[in-house]
């Protein structure tokens, strides 16, 4: 089963919407996909609650007394992560997942608690050492815009503990057809493409990623 984990424990990270347009994506290409929601804030949930069942079916799981019922023949499990993760917690989110997409938006005070993030997660003994691969994508992004050229550059140089890069995949505008595609549970890749072109565009190279064998671990 491919899982691939969503987290910033920085609220407003826009978590929920990158673990929704995952799994959308995942779903339009014929893949049995889950939506685990562990957020008490439920906005996965809410999110297939809104689907219509004419589309691409997407199954949802919800974390209760600390664990997940994934349903039988999940291809693709997305987890979609709390704010304000400690570290036992952290630590388990990690152990269940290959894959993890960090976003991050353009202000200094989510880069400065991106990189105390970063910094704690580092320090998880063999974490980051083949067993997940993580990735950062700007999110919500003013594009043409300081703000967003410094956040390009933080991303761009952030580097793992053994020197090499961490993989930044790409700048998410901000866009109002997040929300649209969200009041119908839907995703932008389910919109009508000549409306999304531009955005299809940008999560193109995250898809790319997602889909290689440079996002899974060493076995």
């Amino acid at each position: 089963m491919r899982t691939i984990l969503v987290l910033n424990p920085k609220g407003g990270s826009g978590k929920s919407t990158v673990a929704t347009n995952i799994a959308s994506y995942f779903a339009t290409q014929g893949r049995n996909v889950t939506l685990a929601d562990c957020d008490p804030q439920g906005s996965s949930q809410d999110w297939l609650a809104a689907r219509s069942g004419s589309r691409n079916s997407i199954n949802g799981a919800i974390l209760k007394n600390h664990s997940l019922e994934i349903p039988k023949g999940t291809d693709v499990l997305v987890l979609d992560t709390p704010a304000g993760v400690s570290d036992k917690r952290l630590s388990k989110f990690l152990s269940q997942a290959q894959t993890m997409v960090m976003p991050v938006l353009a202000s200094p005070i989510d880069m400065r608690a991106a990189e105390r993030f970063l910094h704690e997660l580092f320090s998880l003994k063999g974490t980051v050492n083949n067993k997940i691969k993580i990735a950062t994508v700007a999110n919500r992004v003013r594009e043409d815009t300081l703000a967003a050229a410094k956040l390009e550059y933080y991303l761009n140089h952030i580097k793992l503990p053994n020197g090499k890069k961490l993989p930044f995949m790409t700048m998410l505008r901000q866009s109002q057809n997040y929300i649209r595609a969200a009041e119908s549970g839907l995703g932008i890749f389910e919109l009508a493409p000549s409306k999304t072109y531009y955005d299809r565009e940008q999560w193109a190279p995250l898809l790319r990623w997602l889909n290689s064998n440079k996002s899974l671990p060493k076995k």
